[in-house]
């Protein structure tokens, strides 16, 4: 059943579209991805797999995605982490498996870190499928020539298009901004306290597998392993992906 979460106040406050699935825990929740919603392939393989083996699992919209109010153009890292944060709270009673999917691997490690700083225990472990960790700075911003830069700047938005829609998506300067609060790939580690398993296609054109090997090599406290597809792309989302998403969750849980 769909239910809602209310987040934020005043002209932040929003109401996000959540999906929750009874069962044994540890609780599994979905973070998906840039412009992706809850009802994608990869987050529906994960509640068939919980609907057969009994297991509680969490997924959600982020504002300005899917079924959750908000102006996508509006939103920025920030209230995304906060969005899930909230999740957690209404849902999510115990330590999580967070399977986080491109962006929404950025937003797994956010979620740890504010759980540890908040002095609370760490995930059970983390599966980040196409990690986009830091992707406002390191696969937009430093990309970007010049003129997508200026635009930026002067106009407030570039509109990119995306192979994955028929809509361009609007590049905010507050997206870009606000990212840079949140950067996780500097000279400190990122500590999890837990196991993390990457999943990455080496055939990505939109997360380089070369990406996900930076973000090893920021995680050297912790028990990672990582699968590369060497035939896989951004999604992953073909039924062999899926079985390998699948087992990633079950070796965690």
């Amino acid at each position: 059943m769909l239910q809602f979460v209310d987040v934020g106040e005043g002209a932040e406050a929003r109401r996000l579209a959540t999906l929750v699935r009874d069962g044994r825990g540890p609780t599994v929740v979905w973070l998906g991805g840039f412009r992706s919603d809850m009802r994608a392939t990869k987050a529906e393989a994960l509640d068939a797999w919980a609907t057969r083996t009994g297991r509680r699992f969490v997924r959600f919209d982020y504002s300005g995605h899917g079924e959750s109010s908000g102006r996508f153009e509006e939103c920025t890292i920030s209230r995304w982490l906060e969005d899930a944060l909230a999740v957690l709270r209404a849902h999510v009673p115990d330590r999580p498996i967070l399977v986080g999917s491109s962006m929404g691997g950025w937003l797994a490690l956010l979620v740890t870190r504010a759980l540890r700083r908040a002095r609370r225990r760490p995930p059970v472990g983390l599966v980040l499928i196409a990690p986009a960790t830091d992707f406002t700075e390191r696969l937009m911003w430093e990309r970007f020539p010049e003129d997508i830069r200026r635009a930026i700047d002067t106009k407030g938005v570039y509109l990119q298009p995306s192979i994955y829609s028929d809509e361009p998506y609007p590049i905010t300067r507050g997206l870009i901004e606000d990212g840079r609060r949140h950067l996780l790939m500097g000279p400190k580690p990122i500590a999890t306290g837990c196991p993390v398993h990457i999943l990455q296609g080496m055939q990505d054109p939109d997360v380089p597998w070369r990406h996900a090997l930076a973000l090893v090599e920021h995680l050297p406290g912790d028990c990672v392993s990582m699968t590369l597809v060497k035939d896989g792309d951004h999604r992953l989302s073909r039924d062999e992906d899926l079985e390998r998403l699948v087992a990633a969750v079950e070796a965690i849980a």
